[in-house]
């Protein structure tokens, strides 16, 4: 999986005044500055992505040396079993299903500052019959383009095929510029992630392995060593929509931190985010304050507070507690629609997450999970298993028990078991 960025070490000091600034980057960023004046005031277009990308490539031009390709994927298998009792609905079946994923991940490089990466999935799912969050061919919110593509639409069987990340990217001696579908990693959670305002992941997919791409142009400016500002830009089908924010990261002394602010979903939000040690564990919070600028009835706050600690070379554990403003403390105000939808991730206002993994061979590592929703009495428990049959084959065994009385939040989920097969190239 994507981890969070590393400090970077190779970055000046001390922002350098613009003479010391190489002509040709510059004209780069002059450039970029015009573009992205023109594109604030409307919206960005397919083709206007793809001319924006080759209008930096003859920029840069001068200074490219042969292109090196690099390819990398991966494949996965996973039968899965579940049982889905909700009497509400009338529902109370055995499922069986089947889902493959066949990632490809090519990149040009142009030179070490310049390269154009592409990561493209198809998907496929055998169901014996419909479940109740089978969602994954909808568009995310963050995705101003429709890059998803029908390959099967059966009762029993479906595939699609899509582009996830396409992004260019330069390098700067001040910083870099990021545009097209790239992953923004913002916060410092484990679990939760209030601060990733772009496409967080619920807890409770284990099936989920990437997070969604994002429709961005990004752009890092590096003040030193471990201090940067990043701003990022989000366009969407009316303007009045668009959504963009700044994230301000660094260091003091055992402690990162970042703040951060934006506008997201026509809300006006506020945040920030640590991590660092605390005598020798982890710790590590982050939260936001999202404010409606028409209505401060439906003003929110989220944040959470994790710790974390390797007992011994095998054994790692980790707690997080989140509170969720969003949410709601009564399970008839629930509103499942926005999480069948994908706009929310949890129902309720509080929640701990523990989190144990254990090391039982250099070959075998195993793991346990126990989420708790602390309003309605409801939670989940997981367990897994992994087995490196090779350094680049994995097989997982696992399941994910749910309990809950009715109406409760995890009671509308399934429980499962299932196999995983990973190959890596």
């Amino acid at each position: 999986m994507e981890g969070h960025k590393t400090p970077h070490a190779t970055t000046p000091d001390l922002w350098p005044c613009h003479k010391s600034v190489p002509c040709l980057a510059r004209r780069g960023i002059c450039t970029a500055g015009r573009l992205l004046k023109n594109i604030f005031s409307a919206r960005l277009s397919f083709p206007g992505l793809s001319f924006l990308m080759v209008l930096f490539i003859l920029l840069l031009k001068p200074i490219y040396a042969q292109p090196h390709f690099e390819f990398s994927g991966y494949v996965i298998d996973l039968p899965i079993y579940q049982n889905l009792n909700i009497p509400l609905l009338r529902v109370d079946e055995d499922l069986y299903l089947n889902l493959n994923r066949v990632r490809l991940r090519p990149t040009v490089n142009f030179n070490r500052d310049t390269r154009i990466s592409l990561e493209y999935e198809i998907i496929s799912l055998y169901q014996n019959a419909q479940t109740l969050f089978d969602n994954f061919q909808q568009q995310v919110s963050r995705q101003t383009f429709d890059w998803r593509w029908n390959l099967a639409n059966e009762q029993r069987f479906t595939a699609i095929h899509f582009i996830d990340r396409l992004y260019f990217r330069h390098d700067f001696y001040i910083g870099n510029l990021v545009i097209g579908r790239q992953r923004v990693a913002w916060g410092t959670g484990r679990i939760w992630n209030p601060t990733d305002l772009f496409n967080p992941i619920n807890p409770a997919s284990f099936q989920k392995i990437e997070k969604d791409g994002a429709d961005l142009i990004t752009t890092q400016f590096y003040f030193g060593r471990l201090t940067d500002l990043e701003i990022v830009y989000n366009p969407q089908e009316k303007l009045a929509d668009n959504n963009a924010g700044f994230r301000f990261r660094s260091n003091f002394k055992p402690y990162d931190f970042a703040m951060m602010g934006g506008y997201f979903d026509q809300r006006i939000v506020l945040g920030g985010d640590f991590a660092g040690n605390l005598l020798t564990a982890g710790f590590r919070g982050e939260g936001i304050i999202s404010a409606n600028k028409n209505d401060l009835n439906r003003n929110f706050v989220k944040f959470i507070v994790g710790l974390d600690f390797q007992f011994t070379s095998k054994l790692y554990t980790l707690i997080e507690y989140q509170f969720n403003g969003e949410g709601s403390t009564d399970p008839r105000e629930y509103d499942l629609f926005a999480l069948l939808d994908g706009d929310i991730i949890n129902l309720s206002k509080n929640y701990i997450y523990f989190q144990s993994n254990y090391q039982l061979h250099p070959l075998l590592n195993t793991s346990f999970a126990y989420n708790a929703n602390l309003n309605d009495g409801s939670g989940f428990f997981f367990v897994n298993a992994q087995y490196s049959v090779t350094e680049n084959f994995y097989l997982s065994f696992g399941g994910q028990l749910f309990y809950g009385d009715k109406l409760d939040e995890y009671w509308y989920y399934p429980n499962s078991v299932f196999l995983q097969g990973e190959f890596y190239f």
